[in-house]
């Protein structure tokens, strides 16, 4: 039996209309957007004009111009922050972060001089709202963080972070990679100002896929500049969205098979999406529970985190050998290490065991596949 649980770092499998979708564009399509004045071309740009309103319509956004793709979250974050922030800006994040926010911004204190705050949260991932507001400074410009933790699953109370920082006129910037497609995120109601997302997670979509939705009034640097396809007279980035920040070439076919998985979930529903995989993560934490000597970090309560569980055996085995044992044995695929996040690891306690080993859970995992696990870990355990 071959279980896929590494969803947290890409979703397995995709919805078979992804795959229709990208082979029938590259096979009687294949041509680039936004470059030529011919038929196919013209198809071409209507598809990636339909992600872009599928993605307006998934995160409540009015004008679909200022969705800007890029090839991954991480890139739309480093435009974000780096694209925003200046000499002496100081910026509000949390000791959950992924080094996708975390990077930019130690990188952007030694090369632009600007100030970070990490709000400490509890080893429950709980980020306390009252030392956010006690952070704020008169140089304050940004809050930036992630929207559930890809160590613990922890969701972070991003309505309560963006009605802060609409009351001190901040921005705000979300960090969607772990909770697109799995969790509701409205960019009204919840103020967010910058929302980056990747493709190849939640949204079901392919590999090097992501993007940028930047609130109107919100001018950032370009990350890259150079042609566009329109406007090559000038010798500087166009001023119009999303021209101004997706230079070169776009992945048109991977936004098509974006598309498709947008479409896909828009047509299940978020909700019915989030019903299901809360009762994959109950169970799943249930019947851990039960193991003798097993570690879980984070909270238990299944409605406070989405798919994405870590533990350990802690001094008993490393997570390494663990993950490898249950690949080898078991065709068990989990994710083991530090999971580019060591801030995470720091805060829940499991830093000192280097890391742990990590299940990402999905739309379609099954509770079958739950007790599959279950069944390998108490084996490995007693042979121990």
């Amino acid at each position: 039996m071959e279980v896929y649980f590494d969803n947290a770092a890409t979703s397995y499998p995709k919805p078979e209309i992804v795959h229709r979708k990208i082979f029938d564009f590259m096979k009687n399509l294949g041509v680039s957007a936004g470059r030529g004045a011919y038929k196919k071309a013209f198809e071409a740009d209507r598809l990636v004009f339909e992600t872009r309103k599928s993605l307006a319509e998934l995160f409540n956004i009015d004008d679909l111009t200022r969705i800007v793709f890029t090839h991954n979250v991480t890139e739309a974050i480093n435009l974000a922050l780096k694209g925003l922030l200046e000499s002496g800006d100081h910026v509000i994040t949390s000791s959950l972060e992924h080094n996708a926010i975390r990077r930019p911004l130690k990188e952007l204190e030694r090369e632009r001089g600007i100030e970070t705050t990490f709000i400490e949260c509890d080893q429950q991932g709980n980020l306390p709202l009252a030392k956010v507001e006690a952070a704020i400074k008169e140089n304050t410009k940004l809050i930036a963080c992630l929207h559930a933790s890809n160590v613990i699953g922890k969701l972070l109370p991003i309505r309560e972070l963006g009605q802060l920082a609409n009351e001190f006129n901040l921005h705000f910037l979300v960090d969607t990679a772990q909770t697109a497609g799995v969790y509701p995120i409205d960019v009204k109601e919840m103020n967010i100002d910058l929302l980056a997302f990747t493709g190849h997670k939640g949204l079901l979509g392919p590999t090097g896929t992501g993007g940028l939705y930047i609130e109107e009034g919100i001018d950032l640097a370009p990350l890259r500049t150079g042609g566009t396809g329109n406007n090559a007279v000038s010798e500087y980035p166009p001023a119009d969205l999303p021209n101004r920040y997706e230079a070169g070439t776009i992945n048109v076919a991977g936004i098509v098979g974006l598309g498709a998985g947008v479409d896909y979930i828009l047509e299940k529903g978020v909700a019915e999406i989030r019903e299901y995989e809360l009762e994959l993560i109950d169970y799943a934490l249930t019947e851990l529970a039960k193991i003798e000597d097993l570690t879980i970090y984070g909270s238990l309560n299944p409605e406070q985190r989405v798919g994405v569980i870590s533990f350990n055996f802690e001094e008993l085995i490393n997570h390494h050998d663990l993950a490898h044992q249950l690949d080898s044995e078991y065709q068990l695929m989990v994710r083991a290490g530090l999971h580019c996040s060591p801030l995470a690891h720091r805060t829940v306690g499991s830093f000192e065991f280097e890391g742990s080993v990590r299940v990402g859970l999905s739309y379609f995992n099954t509770k079958e596949e739950i007790d599959y696990l279950i069944k390998a870990l108490k084996e490995i355990k007693q042979a121990l």
